[in-house]
């Protein structure tokens, strides 16, 4: 398999994690709910990674397949007070990766990193590895060390 750099930072830090591809369809389908379908993944365990700008700062929000994100919850949990999604050409310009591959480990510049607080509730998550059909599973307690994230309720 062909490292990418979120499978190189887990690498790096000595964190156990398990890739799995699947046939990426471009069939205007949530990459997501895709990626869930194809993994056999419950969508609540299976988190996806939205690049958001609240007031003038980047934030990246990890929320379960099977939920939206609340804007204003993301904002209230770093601070701010209102929160957009990003424009596709920003978020990927910000993390190195492109939409629907984007994952929260290995972006080029660490950005503020709010997980939702359900990911605890599982034994492990899937988050993307960092380009289109490739999803990692790993404990989320390592999830949030490795982005350094605060874990708050965002997701509805």
């Amino acid at each position: 398999m062909r490292s990418t750099p979120a499978t190189a930072a887990l690498t790096r830090a000595g964190v156990g994690f398990v890739e799995r591809t699947y046939s990426h369809l471009a069939d205007g389908t949530s990459y997501g709910e895709q990626a869930a379908r194809a993994l056999g993944v419950d969508p609540r365990q299976l988190f996806k990674t939205l690049l958001v700008q609240v007031d003038q700062r980047l934030v990246v929000a990890l929320v379960p397949v099977a939920g939206q994100l609340d804007l204003k919850a993301l904002a209230a949990a770093v601070g701010g007070k209102r929160g957009q999604l990003a424009a596709p050409a920003v978020a990927e310009r910000a993390t190195g990766y492109v939409v629907g591959g984007i994952s929260p480990l290995g972006q080029r510049r660490r950005l503020p990193t709010v997980v939702d607080d359900s990911a605890t509730a599982h034994p492990t998550v899937w988050v993307s590895g960092g380009r289109r059909g490739l999803q990692l599973e790993l404990a989320p307690a390592d999830l949030i060390a490795l982005t350094d994230a605060v874990v708050a309720p965002v997701s509805r």
